[in-house]
């Protein structure tokens, strides 16, 4: 039996929609408001997101902080996406025990 016509090339990323997805994500969680700079919780700025030609570019805060320590992510993928809706729900879970 032959192997070859099997392999599928995936979608292209659609850094628009996947942006959009996330925006709509973020909301659903409720803990977070969405500002011009970005998204705060309690006041303090903790996720940036932004368009970079065909990524998205994502700036996490470390802990909310006045001027926090930023992580990037740099999302190419679908699955660099939910790596990072995984990210923030932990953040999220972790910043409420601090408090």
């Amino acid at each position: 039996m032959s192997d070859d016509g099997w392999e599928v090339a995936l979608p292209p990323f659609n850094a628009e929609g996947t942006l959009q997805t996330l925006k709509r994500f973020i909301r659903d969680l409720g803990a977070l408001t969405e500002r011009s700079e970005g998204w705060t919780l309690r006041g303090s700025v903790v996720l940036k997101l932004a368009v970079d030609g065909a990524s998205i570019r994502a700036h996490l805060a470390r802990r909310p902080a006045s001027t926090p320590e930023w992580d990037v992510f740099t999302l190419k993928s679908a699955p660099d996406a939910r790596k990072l809706q995984d990210e923030i729900r932990r953040r999220l879970v972790r910043w409420k025990d601090d408090v």
